[in-house]
């Protein structure tokens, strides 16, 4: 598929959603990040920019990326309206060509999956590479399906975060996974329905 086509199925995702007047960021990111100290932050896959503009409040430079147009124009409209511009950078961007420019303290992908063809792995390696010492790669997958998701493959795997970290082959003498764990929590849609779901959670950390 090509990159026109992967933007206008999520163009299409993102535009058939009522914009939220306050994104919520993800539960797994605030548990993950909230006693850690503010740097540059990478979000790829930002979706609605609950996670981009609860770091900027918290004082993070962030670098947020969706190869949705529709998603990515909505975050820096969010981020202008709540005088957070300077601090989020929300930019259409398709992974599978390239990463955005850039070293950073924390990179993030919450639900980073697609239809189309993407090499996960390799994106999740090469922005791991564009970590400073110190820094955090989050990873927070589905575990499960939920109702309102737009696959409903009853024939849909799900990694477990152990499997998704040895994809990614990082060096154990530079690389240390400080958690990976499979977590339930209610979650609601954006229909607001409620269900139980599962996340599979990946933190890992570069060598200081």
């Amino acid at each position: 598929m090509s990159a026109t086509e992967a933007a206008t199925f999520w163009d299409g995702v993102y535009a058939a959603r009522t914009a939220p007047d306050a994104p919520r960021p993800n539960v797994r990111l605030v548990g993950a990040v909230a006693g850690l100290p503010p740097g540059d932050a990478l979000d790829l896959g930002c979706g609605s920019g609950g996670d981009a503009l609860w770091l900027a409040r918290r004082g993070w430079r962030v670098t947020a990326v969706d190869i949705s147009g529709v998603a990515a124009e909505r975050l820096a409209a969010h981020a202008r309206a709540h005088g957070l511009g300077d601090r989020v950078d929300a930019v259409r961007h398709d992974l599978r060509a390239s990463l955005p420019e850039g070293r950073f303290d924390l990179v993030c992908a919450h639900y980073l999956h697609t239809p189309f063809g993407l090499d996960r792995a390799e994106v999740l390696r090469a922005a791991a590479g564009a970590l400073r010492p110190g820094g955090r790669l989050l990873v927070v997958d589905h575990g499960s399906t939920a109702p309102w998701s737009w696959n409903q493959d009853p024939d849909v795997r799900y990694p477990a975060p152990e499997e998704v970290a040895a994809g990614l082959a990082l060096d154990p003498a530079t690389w240390r996974v400080e958690r990976a764990e499979a977590a339930r929590r209610t979650a609601t849609g954006p229909d607001g329905r409620t269900a139980e779901v599962v996340d599979h959670v990946l933190l890992v950390r570069r060598a200081g």
